[in-house]
């Protein structure tokens, strides 16, 4: 078995400030190519061909949202926007549920990975991820930001995650909803999360914390991806997984600041990340150049997919495990990325849906009224595989573009939103990369390279300057043409052969926008409320 030494870059912040009392191995911040080895020494993975290391989350291949918990006490108890998004558990549950943890961590060999969330120092915020597994500790390794060597030494997490995959709740006795359990104590500054092997609920459980405590610092944290041009127009693509964010902003001729987690500042936008953590499911080399590239690094980890029996090739049209196939890979590993994760204020704002219906234009330019809509709205479709149970794109609206992360009440990021696009006059677009031609099951999905075409087109301001109609239903102003794209493909009504079922369907999704927006009229002016479908 390989050893790694005794002492690898430890923290005089010690294991007992989170009730840990180790028995076995500690390992503290032990660099990729040693969890590497190690992972494959405990039998974690495998190599795929090209070198990156293939790992099985097991039965759970995407979030459980359902399982997220947030203890309900004083202060954060005013501030947190309760309901299925974020369930209340008692203190006395999770201090209970935190000592068996802790228990089981304690007993077992341990990986400890000292890190950074947020690129700009003013906001940054040191983590502390503590797992069971070296392939869980090199994937929070890839995915946060690794401090300087000599920094680890007087490391103190601001945060702390405790992640226990092999430890299962008992829902009559913990008060979880099953025995997976993702559970936060803000005022304990600690997160517990457990029952399942899914490594996004590491990532996504720090994005909740930066969702909670940047805006109350008027600070606007997003769930997007950015890149930026060499004029400094910053881009901002919003959307939930499988909607194009991470494949937009990975542009050749742009820079990419980030792909998933970000925060708006009066200095400008900064990521929240040191990685990225993309599908690759259908990926290819012609449509995805650097993502692909990314899944040949021995730097890489891919989750879930398929390798040929022989050559451990990756079968990355293969959706028999999970179509929610994943790579995570450092930022670096993408020829054009920021160094320092920072740019300006964004030029353009993309709104990315994929639209199952079928209805919606490809690209449509926003008012500062209708772009404050359809934020709050968040009309997307849920894509199979990101979610336990969901085997095909279900229409679902999800607030902010990220329902799920949003910690306080939708309309404090509404509200930021606007006041910065008030602020700095970016051009806000809504971009539909689901389907055409039909709803989901009859249409098809929207072809990449006339996403990319429309989205270029935006980017460098030709079509600003082009002529638009407007939607006779959604009420967005639609461009007439883009260059590279077919004239029909932007008039979602004439890729149908029946323009009454066309008709049909979008009266019947312009009514669920209207239905579903109730909850927050009261919230917002009139010039919003009169922002919807007409």
């Amino acid at each position: 078995m390989i050893q790694a030494p005794e002492k690898q870059a430890e923290s005089r912040f010690g294991l007992e400030h989170h009730g840990l009392q180790p028995t076995a191995t500690v390992h503290w911040n032990l660099t990729p190519p040693q969890l590497v080895e190690l992972a494959l020494d405990n039998g974690e993975g495998v190599l795929a061909s090209h070198g990156p290391l293939r790992v099985s989350t097991g039965k759970y291949t995407g979030r459980s949202p359902q399982d997220k918990f947030f203890v309900r006490q004083s202060p954060s108890d005013e501030n947190i926007w309760w309901g299925p998004v974020n369930q209340p558990i008692d203190r006395e549950k999770f201090d209970a549920l935190h000592k068996k943890v802790a228990a089981h961590l304690s007993k077992n060999d341990i990986y400890v990975q000292d890190l950074y969330v947020g690129a700009d120092p003013e906001y940054r915020m040191p983590i502390r991820v503590i797992t069971e597994q070296a392939w869980h500790s090199l994937f929070a390794r890839t995915m946060f930001i690794r401090p300087e060597r000599a920094e680890l030494a007087d490391m103190e997490p601001d945060f702390t995650i405790l992640q226990a995959p092999s430890y299962f709740a008992d829902p009559a006795v913990d008060g979880t909803a099953s025995e997976t359990f993702i559970l936060v104590d803000l005022e304990q500054r600690l997160i517990l999360v457990g029952g399942t092997e899914y490594a996004g609920e590491i990532k996504k459980s720090i994005f909740s914390i930066m969702n909670y405590q940047l805006p109350l610092d008027g600070v606007m944290s997003m769930h997007c991806s950015a890149n930026v041009g060499d004029e400094g127009d910053v881009a901002l693509f919003f959307g939930l997984s499988g909607t194009g964010k991470t494949t937009l902003s990975s542009d050749s001729t742009r820079t990419l600041i980030g792909d998933d987690e970000h925060g708006w500042s009066d200095a400008g936008v900064f990521n929240y990340e040191g990685g990225c953590y993309a599908k690759v499911i259908n990926l290819s080399e012609e449509a995805e150049p650097e993502i692909f590239a990314t899944t040949r690094s021995f730097r890489t980890i891919v989750e879930n997919v398929v390798l040929d029996d022989d050559t451990r090739e990756i079968q990355y049209d293969d959706d028999s495990l999970t179509e929610n196939t994943r790579a995570a890979y450092p930022i670096d590993l993408i020829p054009n990325a920021s160094p320092s994760g920072q740019a300006g204020h964004p030029r353009n704002i993309m709104f990315l849906t994929a639209d199952a219906f079928g209805v919606m234009p490809p690209i449509a330019r926003l008012t500062p009224a209708q772009a404050s809509y359809y934020f709050l709205l968040g009309y997307t479709a849920k894509v199979a595989g990101t979610e336990r149970g969901l085997t095909e794109p279900e229409a679902t609206f999800s607030t902010c573009f990220g329902a799920p992360f949003m910690t306080l009440h939708p309309t404090r990021y509404g509200d930021l939103l606007r006041e910065k696009i008030e602020r700095h006059q970016p051009s806000v677009w809504l971009v539909n990369t689901g389907w055409t031609g039909g709803p989901y099951g009859t249409g098809s999905r929207i072809k990449i390279a006339h996403t990319r075409a429309m989205v270029n087109a935006a980017l460098s301001g030709e079509l600003a300057g082009g002529e638009f109609r407007e939607d006779p239903i959604f009420g967005v102003q639609v461009p007439v043409h883009v260059a590279g794209v077919p004239d029909e493909v932007l008039d979602p009504r004439a890729t149908w052969d029946d323009p009454d079922a066309y008709d049909e369907r979008a009266a019947n999704l312009a009514n669920r926008f209207k239905e579903n927006f109730k909850q927050y009229a009261e919230h917002v002016d009139a010039e919003v409320r009169a922002a919807g479908p007409r």
